[in-house]
Parts: C-alpha cells; structure tokens; sequence
C-alpha cells in the first residue's frame, strides 16, 4: 500500500462517511474508522501502516480523542502526527487539546480543503522536516523507510526498498518503482546521499540502482539487468558495485 494512511477516530457515521469519501477521492487511504477509545486503540496498535490519525475529541459524552491523543503522545517509536476534528467550542476542553500539540485544531463541519492542507501540513512537518524538497509543485518527504511524493493533490508514500532503481534527467529523478514511476525535483547527489549505501550503489553517472534488485550484470557489455526486465548503463567507474554482488557458494 503506497498510498499515505489515515485513521479516522468519529463516532457519529454520517460524518465519517463523508470524511471517507472526500479523503478516498484524493487518493489517500482509510484504514479504519474508529468509534470510541478502545476502538482506537486497537486499531492504532495493530496497523503499523498508518501515517496520520484525524480524531474527533468527542466519542459519544465522553473526550475520549483527547485521551487516545494524549495516549499517542506517550509513545516513542509508534508516535504519529495527528489533527482534532471536533463540534466542540469549550474554551477547556480546547486548551488541553492544544496541550496534546495536535498538527490542526478543526471544527465541523469540515472544509474540504482545509483537511487537505492540513493533511499535507503534517505530514511534511512530522516526516523529517529538514529532507522536504518542495519546488514546481513536487514534494518529496523522505524517511527512514519511505519517500512520500506529491502526486496530484495527495502524497504517495513509496516503499524505498521497492525502488528498483533511479534516474537522472536534468535537474529532476525518475523513481522506478514496482508500483510504477514518480518525477520529482531532486539532484542525483542529492538524493543518494539519502539512500542507504548498502541498499543502493551507483551504476553509472546517472543511475542509482537497488542491489537487491540486480538479476543479472554483464560487465563486458556494461549492461545491469534488474528486476521487471528493466536495463541500466553499468559504466567502468563504478563497476565495483559487481562487488557487492559476489555470493560464495
């Protein structure tokens, strides 16, 4: 799933519905809607996929999204970014939601764009601000796992070890996936000193190539064959990356 992941956290289905259908129509994916705190919690534990939560603070006549936010931010590793989306207007109950450092405070009912932005604001801002490229309306985030690349009004999250390989045009990146091919504004230097060296190597001067993808190299003929068939130049500078390749039997 290369589509960047929400959780719903609302208990009133009408409105739910509709935050499924605006969020679905720009491509990003709804992996759950939960109803109440310990719906919540589950779900939030059991989908380690998930990349941004929407939380209505009442669950019923309880704040119940303030507690699972608050919950979130108790957590290290697992920590997701976060917007409150509520009909509440209590002057308390918004300053101890303020305190759980949502990425957006937005009351119903909700505009569409402002969930938009406000989706693409956090996620730039939580995922490792300082390796956004943001340049002729391409956005890249990168993580330790993912790149996430702006593709029409929504961010695509792509798997970095399903890369199969890059490619330089310019001053932009062809990102070869399994999943298919991405543009963005991005030098090639750029973007391997990003990438781990031991997933990726330099075949030539403007390829990067996933070694995990390398079916076969034919070094007299400058030649690497990756997975789906593709083909890339193997220059004489960086052939040391046949190196990496050497499996003792």
């Amino acid at each position: 799933m290369n589509n960047v992941n929400i959780l719903i956290v609302e208990d009133n289905p009408t409105e739910s519905e509709a935050l499924v259908e605006v969020l679905e129509s720009h491509n990003y994916t709804v992996v759950g809607v939960a109803k109440n705190f310990k719906e919540a919690f589950t779900m939030f534990h059991s989908n380690k996929d998930i990349d941004l939560v929407i939380i209505d603070i009442f669950l019923g006549e309880h704040p119940e999204g303030i507690m699972f936010a608050e919950t979130i931010n108790e957590l290290q590793q697992a920590k997701k970014p976060f917007l409150f989306l509520t009909s509440s207007t209590d002057k308390a109950l918004f300053e101890r939601a303020k305190a759980t450092m949502p990425f957006n405070y937005m009351v119903k009912p909700f505009n569409e764009l402002e969930i938009l932005f406000s989706i693409h604001l956090a996620v730039e801002k939580f995922y490792d601000q300082p390796d956004v490229f943001t340049r002729d309306k391409q956005d890249t985030i990168v993580t330790e796992e993912y790149l996430y690349i702006q593709k029409g009004r929504s961010l695509k999250k792509v798997l970095i070890s399903e890369i199969i390989f890059i490619e330089v045009e310019g001053r932009y990146c062809n990102i070869i996936t399994q999943k298919g091919k991405f543009i963005i504004l991005i030098s090639l230097t750029k973007i391997s000193q990003l990438l781990k060296p031991k997933l990726f190597g330099k075949a030539s001067r403007n390829f990067i190539v996933n070694i995990s993808m390398i079916e076969e190299i034919y070094p007299n003929d400058n030649l690497i064959i990756l997975s789906g068939n593709h083909q890339v130049t193997l220059s004489d500078k960086y052939k040391n990356i046949i190196k990496k390749n050497i499996v003792l039997k």
